[in-house]
Parts: structure tokens; sequence; C-alpha cells
């Protein structure tokens, strides 16, 4: 284990405790969140941080960028990067890494689970149970799961991950990104409304950017149809969260699996009393075996950073 003491590392929140013992373990650790106010934490220990962790919940914005002066490198806990300025950072010379690759089986695996659970009624079936209705009389029909056709919107490694467990249950795979990947066999669509006519389960797995935001609205729903299953783990701003909800209740879709929402931890409360729709709080990749992979390749990258060694995940 190396030790750079001199390196002083800002945590935007409290994520993950193994991640804050590697780190104290070799760097001066900074925690944001123990101070009364952001701008007293930055009066104080500004010029000391050179790095700062964050994640898809809280990442860096140019405002912070900008009032750190040392800063060199973010380290994001999470693939996904949109918390974080990486135009600023570019322009700053900034370094930028992320932790792909060791969640993809997780949030794969949350995928099948969400669509599973969707369609055979799994959390309305635990409920019947526990309120003792069983005894009153059997609980209704639900949907059979294997060879659905399945529609995937962003065919990346999660997108692909996806696709080879569903295959394994008989699923017909069908996709859209923004070009055709060439060494792949699944049917490419160049928009999305024609996946979503030509597929019974759309899973939204893509990364997020203005051309997606919201790339889920009414017209993709209505195309989806009534017997139509939505699956969300990308993330919550993919889905036009009010025209989701209006479908659910009207039964313009039949149901959704979702891991993540538009304005979380808040999620529409017209959303929980809906038995055709599973709710997770952005659990997709909160297994222990991934949050520590996770935690060891931020360490590993800054290390190298530090090190003046090449990072092992680059994004800028």
């Amino acid at each position: 284990m190396v030790k750079m003491g001199n390196a002083g590392i800002m945590m935007t929140y409290e994520m993950s405790s193994y991640l804050e013992q590697q780190l104290e373990k070799r760097f001066t650790l900074f925690k944001l969140w123990e101070s009364p106010t952001k701008s007293l934490f930055l009066d104080r220990y500004a010029d000391s941080v050179r790095a700062v962790v964050g994640s898809t919940k809280e990442g860096a914005d140019s405002e912070l960028i900008d009032s750190l002066p040392r800063l060199e490198i973010i380290a994001s806990y999470s693939v996904g990067l949109d918390k974080i300025d990486l135009d600023k950072c570019r322009e700053r010379g900034i370094r930028v890494t992320n932790t792909p690759d060791v969640l993809t089986d997780d949030v794969a695996d949350a995928a099948i689970g969400l669509a599973i659970a969707t369609l055979r009624k799994i959390c309305a079936c635990d409920g019947f149970v526990r309120s003792r209705l069983w005894r009153n009389g059997d609980f209704e029909l639900a949907t059979k799961f294997s060879g659905k056709s399945i529609g995937i919107v962003g065919l990346g490694r999660i997108g692909s991950a996806i696709a080879k467990r569903a295959e394994a249950f008989g699923c017909t795979i069908s996709y859209h990104s923004r070009t055709k990947k060439h060494n792949k066999s699944y049917k490419y669509y160049s928009n999305i409304i024609d996946l979503a006519t030509n597929c019974e389960i759309l899973v939204i797995s893509c990364s997020l950017t203005e051309e997606t935001r919201h790339i889920v609205n009414r017209g993709v729903l209505d195309a989806l149809g009534p017997k139509g299953i939505l699956i969300n783990i990308g993330r919550g701003q993919h889905v036009d969260e009010h025209e989701l909800v209006s479908a659910l209740r009207y039964g313009r879709i039949a149901g959704a699996g979702l891991d993540v929402f538009e304005n979380e931890p808040h999620v529409p409360e017209s959303l929980f009393g809906l038995e055709n729709v599973v709710l997770l709080p952005h659990v997709g990749s909160e297994t222990v075996e991934t949050s520590s992979a996770m935690a060891d390749l931020v360490v590993a990258n800054l290390e190298a950073h530090f090190l003046n060694k090449p990072l092992l995940t680059p994004v800028i």
C-alpha cells in the first residue's frame, strides 16, 4: 500500500465506508458533508484539495471546480459522468476517471430482475401472501418473461450484458443506439420509436446526455403500447416521468420496472399506489462485492495519478 498523505482528497458525500477507510489509509481525506456549509468547507480546505471523489449523486460542477485552485483529478465512484462538468475539466486540464466494467454484471442482473418482477408481479404476490389474502383465493395470472422481444436503448457494456442474459431466456433482441454495432447480430433500429413499436419490453441503458434526456416521451410510450413494459436502469432523466405516470395509470403501457428517477430520492407519489410498477431505490450496482470493487478502482486511479503512472480507467 502506497501512502501519499500530502495529497488532499475531497469526498462530496458519504458514499461508502470502505472507500473512506481506503482513502484515509493513503491520503489526507476531507469530508464535505461534515462541514456545516460548503462555503465554510471551501474557505478552510480549498487550497489543500488536489482530488475530488464523487458519483452520479453528487459530483463536481463548474462552480465547485472553479473553487478548487489545486484540483488535478476527479475520480467518480460510478460509471455515469452526468454530475461532472467535463468541459470545465478539459478547460482546466483536470483528469477524470470512472468505474466501468466492475458494475456491469450487477446492473444487468437488476434489469432482468426488474423485468421478471414486473411481468410476474413478484412484489404484488409477496404483498398478497403477507396480507393473508391467499386463504381467500388464488392470486391473478401474471405474464411470462421467457421468449419476449427485448428492445435495448444503448448497447454498451451494460446493454450488451442485459442482451446476453435475456438471450438465455429465449428472448429476441433488438436495439437502438447512436450508431449500428457491426459486431452484433441483433436487429438495429435507427430511431427509438421504431424500436418501441417492435418490442414487448423496452430497456433503457444508455448514457445521459442532452440528446438522451427524456428520450422516453409520450410518443415512445404510445409506441410501446398497452402490452409493453418499460425497464429503466439508466438515469431517471431519460424518462418523462409525468408521461410515464399517465401511461401507467391509464393502461397505455402494461407496466414498468424502475431503478432510477428524475429527482432522486424524491419519487412521484402517484407511483406508490400502482401495482403495475416495481420501484427500486437506485440500487442496480449496490452489492457488497461491486461496491468494494468500485472503491478499489477509485483508489487505484488516484494512486496512479499521484505516482505519475497511467490511469486505469481514464475518461479525460
